[in-house]
Formats: structure tokens, C-alpha cells, sequence
């Protein structure tokens, strides 16, 4: 018997994530693997040389706390250039073990126990599991398929006196929908007069569609002043397993975030920090990330044209929602786990995005890959 013998769990209702379930379905079963979010092709060269050339150059010890200062000035040029955002870089940026790491610091600084905190169903699965772990109680609000809008009079009556902090998302995963202006708009007056803190997930800022634009908090003022603001190099520079993101906020927000990730993490890798300094230098390569990927998410909608799959509409993210309700009535765990062992492609059932696991037979493939690997998935996927 193991000592102790029980344990109450923190998280008792979390188990293996989804993701790392239907990847290593996928490697069992050889199975071309769009479930989890990850390119399957290589970062700029670049970028690998400039690597290189910090490990070379003796920059392999602990980075400062905050992060490499020229790191920070170039992503506060980057906020002001795109945003108008002016951002010290000194006192209101923080560079972060990724993008996870980024949102789960911000709410454990300033969530305490019988807090609310507001979310968007189907959400990304870390935000409710951080509430929790800070004694904090995550309210849902159902976003509906297909278009996946928010209804701003809905979301006003979910706030009261405990209501701490609401969590958007934009580019929004898993549905690839957006936030426009006038959503900020109305969110801002929502929040107006109150101590509602925001944190805003913007980790694919970079990847909007059609010539929409990025609604990032840091255009409105009002918004900035209460908000955490997270992206990630990972999304943006396909270099997703190196963990490395950041955080923007006001200085007071950002003080009581780094005294949280001073012992969470304290500091980040150090030669990344020195090559991604290096490569923002060239702005095409971000901007130029929209159509990049806007050219795969049409690749594949083409090669899956003539499939029984209705694909969502997807205005933003390297994810593309699709129902199989003319295929299947199984709910979407199984048909995924079907597909991936007998036709070969492995997608995530929407639901878990849902605290509720409502199924609407629709699942998410990741279009981040090769032209070549999604033809191929695409050619199993027209046989089902």
C-alpha cells in the first residue's frame, strides 16, 4: 500500500488531457495525427541559426526573472506598431514558459477563493482547472454552434459582486471564430465601474482570415488598463515545443503576476528568448502568417470538398470545425477514436471543450501541417 493511501484530489473531476490521449491513439495506430495543435514542419532557418548562435555565444544560464530586456522592447514596439498600445517593457511585460503558463500565472495572481470567473464554452481546457486550483468557481457561458456568437445581455447576467475576472479568447480555440469591435465595445461597457479583471488569451493574434482584423484588447484603452494579455511564439513561430509566450498587463497587474511566476518558473529559456529577440526584427515573418495559413485552411477545405464532413465556418486559428452529422449518430469521443483507428486520421471531439460535454457531432481538425500531409488526410477522410 502506498503512503499516504488517499489523497483528495484538487482536481478530482481532470484526468489525461484529451490531446495527449488522441496523439498517442494516433502514433499507436499510425494514424495521420490532426488532433493536436502543432505544425509538423520546421521554424524559419533563421530562427534555428539564431538559436544556435546564442548557445554558442555563452547566453545558457538563467535568463532575468522578467525576461531578456531587448526580447521585451521588441514586443512592446510590436504592440505599438500593430495596436497603439503603448507598453513599458520594463514593468508590463513578462515573458512566459508558454502560453498556458502565461494564463494560469494570471489567474492565480489575483484569484481567491469564491471568486467567479466568467468563461466561453467550448473553452480551452486549462482555464477552469487554473480557477479551480485558486479556489476560485469558473462560470460557463455556452457559446452555440454554428457560429459560435456571444450574446453580451446574457453574459451581463452571469456577473454579480463575485464576478473577478472574464476570460475571452480570440482567435478563438477550437471554434475559429473572432471577436469583433463591436464585441469590445460592448464588453467594455460591461465592465465599466466594476473590478472585473480580464484576461485575454491572443495566442494566435497572427492567424485571421478574409482581411479581418485582430480585435486585440491593447487597441482599447479601457480594456488595457484591466486586462492580462497572453500570446505565444509557438503559435506564431511554429516552434511550439519550446514553450515560450508572454504576458502584457499594467504595471500593478503585472507586479502581482510576476510575484507569482518568480516561483512557478522564476525564468524562461534563455537562448530562445535571444533568438526570437532576433527574428522579430523581421516583421514579415508575422505578418505574412494570416495568408500562410489562410492557403492551408483553403487547401484542405478543397481537398475535403467532396467528403460527407460540413465544414464551420473558420475566420481565425490553425483549426478547422467540422460535423459529421451526415456520416454518424455516435457522439463525437467515439466516432474520433474510430476514424483514427480505422481510417487513419486522428481529430478532438469538440464536447471536451464543454464543462458539460454537450455534443453537437461536431470535431476539430488542425490544418497546421504539411500541404502533403493533409492531402493525404484528406483522401482517408473522403472515404468515410
Amino acid at each position: 500500500m502506498n503512503f499516504p493511501s488517499s489523497i483528495n484530489s484538487k482536481l478530482p473531476n481532470v484526468g489525461t488531457t484529451i490531446f495527449t490521449v488522441m496523439s498517442a491513439l494516433a502514433k499507436e495506430h499510425n494514424a495521420i495525427n490532426l488532433s493536436q495543435g502543432f505544425p509538423d514542419f520546421n521554424p524559419h532557418p533563421v530562427l534555428m541559426e539564431e538559436v544556435e548562435k546564442a548557445m554558442r555565444g555563452n547566453f545558457n544560464q538563467y535568463a532575468p526573472m522578467a525576461g531578456y530586456l531587448p526580447l521585451r522592447e521588441r514586443i512592446a514596439e510590436k504592440a505599438e506598431t500593430l495596436y497603439g498600445a503603448k507598453v513599458e517593457a520594463d514593468s508590463e511585460i513578462t515573458i512566459t514558459a508558454g502560453g498556458t503558463q502565461a494564463i494560469f500565472t494570471a489567474i492565480l495572481s489575483v484569484i481567491r477563493e469564491d471568486d467567479e470567473v466568467i468563461l466561453f464554452a467550448p473553452a480551452y481546457d486549462s482555464y477552469a482547472p487554473a480557477v479551480e486550483l485558486a479556489g476560485g468557481k469558473a462560470i460557463f457561458y455556452d457559446l452555440e454552434a454554428p457560429d459560435y456568437k456571444v450574446d453580451w445581455q446574457k453574459v451581463k447576467r452571469l456577473i454579480n459582486q463575485r464576478t473577478r475576472m472574464i476570460i475571452i479568447n480570440t482567435p478563438h480555440n477550437p471554434s475559429g471564430t473572432i471577436l469583433r469591435e463591436a464585441d469590445m465595445k460592448e464588453l467594455e461597457k460591461l465592465v465599466q465601474r466594476s473590478d472585473i479583471v480580464l484576461l485575454s488569451d491572443e495566442v494566435y493574434e497572427h492567424i485571421v482570415f478574409d482581411k479581418l482584423q485582430h480585435e486585440s484588447v491593447l487597441r482599447y484603452p479601457k480594456l488595457a488598463e484591466r486586462s492580462f494579455v497572453v500570446s505565444s511564439f509557438g503559435k506564431t513561430f511554429h516552434t511550439t515545443g519550446w514553450k515560450v509566450g508572454y504576458c502584457i498587463a499594467p504595471k500593478n497587474l503585472m507586479a502581482e503576476f510576476r510575484k507569482v511566476h518568480q516561483f512557478n518558473v522564476f525564468s524562461v529559456n534563455s537562448v530562445a528568448q535571444i533568438a526570437f529577440a532576433e527574428i522579430l526584427k523581421r516583421k514579415e515573418l508575422y505578418l505574412e502568417l494570416n495568408s500562410f495559413y489562410q492557403d492551408k485552411r483553403d487547401f484542405f477545405k478543397r481537398a475535403i470538398q467532396s467528403s460527407r464532413f460540413n465544414l464551420l465556418k473558420c475566420e481565425g486559428t490553425y483549426f478547422q470545425l467540422a460535423s459529421y452529422s451526415r456520416i454518424s449518430d455516435e457522439r463525437d469521443i467515439e466516432f474520433v477514436r474510430r476514424i483514427t483507428k480505422d481510417m487513419g486520421v486522428a481529430a478532438i471531439p469538440v464536447s471536451v471543450f464543454h464543462r458539460s460535454h454537450s455534443d453537437n457531432s461536431i470535431i476539430r481538425f488542425c490544418f497546421a501541417k504539411e500541404d502533403e500531409t493533409l492531402k493525404r488526410a484528406a483522401e482517408l477522410l473522403t472515404k468515410i
